[in-house]
C-alpha cells in the first residue's frame, strides 16, 4: 500500500516537473534550467515505473524481474549514448539529433502499444481501440522523424515524388485503419495477431511515404508536427496503461508541439495541409519575376569601417553562421562595436535556421547576452531608423519578395524589414537562391552589398579590419 501511494505522488511530482520545466523553456534566459528541470521529471517518472514491481501479486512480480536486468541496461546504454552524442554533437547537426530523439519517443510509444496488443488478457474494447490510435500515431513518427533527420543531414537530398502519390498514401492510410479494426472486432484469436503485425507495417510505411515528399525547406515543420505526434502517441499509451504521468506528459508535449508547428506555419504564411501536400519548391524556381538591378560587393574591411561608424546595427543570423560555426566570431566581432558605441542588436526570425530556436541556441553558445536578442515582431519597426543591418546566411527570411511579389510562393510570409536600413551588408558564399529557390530582390537593391565568402573567413578580416583601424588611432 505504502509503494502504491509513492508510485502515485512520484507521477504527480513528475508530471508537475514537466510542466514547470516546459514552461521555463519559453525564455532563453531560464530555458536551461527549464530542461534540467524536466530531466529531473524523467527520472523521477523512470524511478516510479520500477515501483510498480512492488505493487504486482507475487506471480506477477516475478515475472516482471525476469526482465529488471533488461531494463537496467537499457537504461545504461541508451543514457549513456546520449550523454556522449549530446556532448560531441555540433551545431549543425542539433536539428538531426532532436528528430532522432523525437522518432525515438514515437518508436518508444509503439512499442509499448505493440506489447500491449500482444497481451491475450486485454480487455478490448475502448482501451484497445485508443492503443491501437497510439500505436498509429507512434509508428508515423518514428519512422517519418527517420525520414526528416536523413533530409536535414543530406542522406536523402531530393523529395521524393510520383504520380498518383497522394492516392497511394490515403489508400495506406485507410487500409492501415481498416486493419486495425479488424483487430480490435478479432481480439482474442491468432487472426488479431496477425492483423497487427501487418497494422504495424502499414502504420511504418505510411510515416515513410507521408515525409518523402516534403521539401527540406519544410523539414522544422514537420519535425515540430511529429514531436506533438510523438506526445500524443505517449498519452494516448499513457491512458491505455492508465498511468497518469504518461497521460499529462504526453499531452503537454503534444499540445506544445501543435502550437509550435501552427505558430511556425503561421511564420511562414502557410497552412499545415499546404506544407504537407503542396510540393512546396517545385513551382519556386519559376516565381519572382524578373529581378531590377544587379548585384554589388564589397571587401569585409570596408563593410567593418563602415559598421564601426555607424550608430545602429542590426545583424540578422542564419543557416550559414552555423554551418561556418562562425559563432563566436561574430560575438568578437560585435564587442568591438560595442566598445566604439555602436548599438548592436540581433534579429531571429522564427524559422530561422533547421529548426524552432536554432538561431537563439547558436548566439547563446557564444556568449551573445540575451537583452539584445529580439524576435522579429518585437525589432521590425526599428530597421528603418537603423544605419547597417548586417544578414549572415540568412535569405528568404528577408526576401522583400514576401510582401510584393503575389506569384512568389513565399508571398505573404511574414519577414525581416532588413531591407529597411539605410545600408544592408550580405555575407553569403555565393549567388545562390535560398531553400524557397526564390530569387531575393534585395540583394539587387541599391543600399545593399554582397560580402562573399565563408561566414568564418569574412567576420575574421572584419575583426582584423577594425582592430587595425584601432591601433591606428
Amino acid at each position: 500500500m505504502i509503494a502504491q501511494h509513492i508510485t502515485g505522488l512520484s507521477g504527480f511530482l513528475a508530471a508537475v516537473l514537466f510542466i514547470f520545466g516546459l514552461k521555463r523553456m519559453a525564455s532563453p534566459v531560464t530555458a536551461l534550467s527549464g530542461i534540467v528541470t524536466a530531466g529531473i521529471g524523467m527520472i523521477v517518472a523512470v524511478a516510479a515505473s520500477f515501483l510498480v514491481l512492488f505493487n504486482l501479486e507475487e506471480a506477477a512480480r516475478s515475472h516482471l524481474m525476469t526482465n529488471l536486468g533488461l531494463a537496467i541496461i537499457a537504461l545504461v546504454a541508451g543514457g549513456g549514448w546520449a550523454w556522449w552524442r549530446g556532448g560531441k554533437v555540433e551545431m549543425t547537426a542539433m536539428p538531426q539529433m532532436v528528430a532522432l530523439y523525437n522518432g525515438m519517443g514515437g518508436g518508444a510509444a509503439a512499442a509499448i502499444a505493440a506489447v500491449e496488443l500482444s497481451d491475450s488478457t486485454n480487455p478490448g474494447g475502448v482501451l484497445l481501440a485508443v492503443t491501437f490510435v497510439g500505436a498509429l500515431i507512434g509508428s508515423i513518427s518514428l519512422t517519418g522523424s527517420v525520414i526528416a533527420w536523413a533530409k536535414l543531414d543530406g542522406r536523402i537530398r531530393k523529395p521524393l515524388r510520383f504520380p498518383g502519390q497522394r492516392v497511394l498514401n490515403g489508400l495506406i492510410f485507410v487500409a492501415t485503419l481498416a486493419i486495425a479494426a479488424a483487430a480490435v472486432a478479432l481480439h482474442g484469436t491468432p487472426a488479431a495477431v496477425t492483423l497487427a503485425v501487418v497494422f504495424f507495417i502499414g502504420a511504418l510505411l505510411f510515416g515513410i511515404m507521408m515525409t518523402l515528399p516534403i521539401g527540406g525547406a519544410d523539414m522544422p515543420v514537420v519535425i515540430s508536427l511529429y514531436n506533438a505526434f510523438t506526445g500524443l502517441a505517449v498519452g494516448l499509451e499513457g491512458y491505455a496503461l492508465q498511468n497518469p504521468a504518461l497521460m499529462i506528459a504526453g499531452m503537454v508535449v503534444g499540445s506544445a508541439g501543435t502550437l509550435l508547428t501552427l505558430l511556425m506555419a503561421r511564420s511562414m504564411n502557410r497552412s499545415l495541409t499546404n506544407v504537407l501536400f503542396s510540393n512546396f519548391g517545385d513551382t519556386a524556381a519559376a516565381g519572382g519575376g524578373d529581378v531590377q538591378g544587379q548585384m554589388t560587393s564589397t571587401d569585409p574591411g570596408d563593410a567593418a569601417i563602415n559598421m564601426r561608424y555607424s550608430s545602429s546595427v542590426i545583424i540578422i543570423p542564419g543557416y550559414g553562421l552555423a554551418v561556418a560555426q562562425a559563432q563566436q566570431k561574430l560575438y568578437e566581432f560585435v564587442k568591438l562595436l560595442q566598445a566604439a558605441d555602436v548599438d548592436v542588436k540581433f534579429a531571429i526570425h522564427p524559422v530561422a535556421g533547421r529548426m524552432p530556436g536554432h538561431m537563439n541556441v547558436l548566439l547563446a553558445e557564444a556568449g551573445v547576452p540575451y537583452d539584445i536578442i529580439y524576435d522579429m515582431d518585437d525589432i521590425n519597426e526599428d530597421f528603418p531608423n537603423t544605419d547597417v543591418a548586417l544578414v549572415i546566411g540568412a535569405n528568404d527570411v528577408v526576401n522583400p519578395s514576401a510582401r510584393t511579389d503575389t506569384s512568389s510562393p513565399i508571398y505573404g510570409m511574414p519577414i525581416l524589414d532588413a531591407d529597411k536600413a539605410r545600408q544592408v551588408y550580405v555575407i553569403k558564399r555565393g549567388q545562390g537562391k535560398g531553400y524557397s529557390g526564390v530569387e531575393n530582390i534585395l540583394f539587387y537593391q541599391e543600399n545593399c552589398s554582397m560580402v562573399y565568402g565563408d561566414a568564418q573567413a569574412v567576420l575574421t578580416q572584419m575583426v582584423q579590419s577594425v582592430k587595425d583601424l584601432a591601433a591606428a588611432a
